[in-house]
């Protein structure tokens, strides 16, 4: 069983910044992958931003040039950094990670509130 925590979620101005954090209760070495993901009522829930085990990353093409996604494997934990936040990025922000190969499945945080607006 793994268990996933995000944090930093919030209220921010357009143009502003916000970082999120997803602490893993294993290590995140033995996840194939980890990313994130947001979702909007009435809208399909979306892949943000993914990292493999070997650093390589990928991202929506709504957030390239904005967002960043790292990791750093002595806390077990994966940030996302966003910056020059737009009210469309207004979303519920979600953690995942790929445990399959050793843990047989996927697991998901409980979701952190990004709201921007004025």
């Amino acid at each position: 069983q793994v268990q996933l925590v995000e944090s930093g979620g919030g209220l921010v101005q357009p143009g502003g910044s916000l970082r999120l954090s997803c602490a893993a209760s294993r290590s995140i070495l033995l996840s194939n992958a980890m990313g994130w993901y947001r979702q909007t009522p009435g809208k399909q829930r979306e892949l943000v931003a993914a990292i493999t085990g070997d650093g390589s990353t990928s991202y929506a093409d709504s957030v390239k040039g904005r967002f960043t996604i790292s990791r750093d494997n002595a806390k077990n934990t994966v940030y996302l950094q966003m910056n020059s936040l737009k009210p469309e990025d207004t979303a519920v922000y979600s953690c995942n990670a790929d445990y399959r190969t050793i843990y047989g499945r996927i697991y998901w945080g409980q979701g952190t509130q990004v709201t921007v607006s004025s």
